[in-house]
């Protein structure tokens, strides 16, 4: 009974963040506050919102919390160099009875492609990268890399395969839009070369950037470059690429060019030993009595994963969104030009581009003409008003991560929003990414 009356205690203190950052005060623009101590306005109504249509995201997500379906999640959305609304629900951590808080940590999965897609073109801008340089220009054991190609023969039988090499090299630009050629390791990818990929242990966090490329370097390519959209590890290899051309690692330069000078003080490669006690987990599986496996940040890796690795909380996302939102600038921080801007959140990818199957999986962010969408360089863009089933402006650019993360940036209603959970990759993620966004620009009014 003590157990009983202790739990709900825990589970009172965690609904009454649903009201978090709910403050009376008028709130700071985003340049005023500090990343982690964010309120939203007042009066959402003078950014155009329904405050009672606002909170249809509450309780929808504060439903799925208690009932189990989720641990917790923090939902922010921003608009006008100000925060709409900020909650945070549920639990950080359920086992251990913590409850969510607006500035808990999370893994940002995929979410880290476009930071590190950013660090690329601040490279760029300096003239130490080159888009358009095939990547041995800066991994020389790239330049013999084979295509596997499986032939059959008039019968449909007895595959034989072949290794061809590229019809042209991979290029830094074909990484960044995830055409290269490379796969990801099952589940995202299926087939021979991504069996090999897993194999090789590619993802292995206590290997080096170094020894990934020189382990992917002896494996063939699943495709011509520049023929086929396949996610894969090409942002991995592009974490590579930014420290031969930069000769820092990938850790210190994004740490010194990004994170530090927008104030995301709570996001990088692993958490501070301080902030350990502000890691969101997954829930235990109740068949199991185990957590789904996920990397533990409080661990320093050796490889940085420029794929999947950082760790950030929704104000410091939204510190990186807005100069995206803004034509490059946070401030009196420039990271990119307008140009340069216009360049990654415009559709990279050629008319009549090659999809696998693996496709599906993406569903409402697939780049496919079928969605109204392409792929810039670094993220989804959207190129229709239609097509997709999901509200947004031509223009919106956004992404996601395997364990539930998502961002959506529209500069033509000037909204961002942000959904910060953490499940385990698969089915269940996809409804949240979807429900955010569509309970979000329902609010929109005006």
């Amino acid at each position: 009974m003590k157990d009983e009356q202790s739990r709900g205690v825990t589970r009172r203190s965690a609904l009454t963040l649903l009201s978090a950052g709910a403050a009376t005060l008028a709130a700071p623009t985003l340049l005023e506050a500090q990343s982690e101590t964010l309120q939203p306005v007042s009066r959402p109504e003078e950014l155009g919102f329904d405050v009672a249509r606002l909170e249809r995201l509450t309780s929808f997500f504060a439903r799925d919390a208690e009932a189990g379906r989720l641990p917790g999640a923090v939902v922010l959305i921003a608009r006008h160099d100000k925060v709409a609304y900020l909650r945070a629900v549920g639990y950080q951590d359920r086992e251990a009875g913590i409850p969510m808080k607006p500035d808990s940590i999370f893994r940002i999965a995929s979410m880290t492609k476009p930071v590190v897609s950013v660090a690329a073109m601040m490279l760029v801008e300096e003239g130490k990268l080159d888009l358009a340089a095939p990547v041995f220009q800066y991994l020389p054991e790239f330049r013999d890399l084979q295509v596997r190609v499986d032939q059959s023969n008039a019968g449909g039988r007895n595959a034989e395969v072949i290794l061809e090499p590229q019809r042209r090299p991979m290029t830094v630009q074909d990484l960044m839009r995830h055409t290269s050629g490379l796969v990801y390791p099952p589940p995202l990818g299926q087939g021979p070369v991504p069996n090999a990929y897993r194999e090789a242990d590619l993802l292995n966090r206590n290997e080096t950037l170094v020894e990934m490329v020189t382990k992917l370097s002896k494996l063939p390519l699943a495709h011509q470059p520049g023929e086929v959209w396949d996610y894969s590890i090409a942002t991995d290899v592009l974490g590579r690429v930014i420290e031969v051309a930069s000769g820092e690692d990938l850790e210190h330069f994004i740490e010194s060019h990004i994170t530090k000078p927008l104030g995301m003080d709570s996001t990088g490669f692993s958490v501070k030993e301080t902030d350990r006690n502000r890691i969101s987990q997954p829930d235990k599986d109740p068949v199991t009595g185990q957590r789904p496996p996920m990397f533990d940040p409080a661990t320093k890796p050796k490889r940085f994963s420029g794929g999947s690795g950082l760790v950030s909380t929704a104000g410091d996302y939204l510190r990186f969104c807005q100069p995206l939102m803004y034509g490059g600038t946070f401030g009196t921080t420039r990271l990119l030009s307008p140009s340069t801007v216009s360049l990654m959140t415009a559709n990279a990818l050629k008319p009549g581009i090659g999809y696998t199957t693996t496709i599906s999986l993406f569903q409402d962010i697939a780049p496919t003409p079928a969605m109204g969408q392409g792929f810039g360089l670094g993220f989804a863009v959207r190129t229709e008003a239609g097509q997709n089933p999901l509200p947004g402006s031509v223009g919106s650019f956004y992404w996601s991560g395997a364990f539930g993360t998502t961002f959506y940036v529209d500069p033509v209603k000037q909204l961002i929003i942000i959904l910060l959970i953490q499940l385990p990759f698969g089915p269940r993620i996809s409804p949240y990414r979807w429900i955010v966004r569509s309970l979000a620009y329902q609010a929109l009014v005006a």
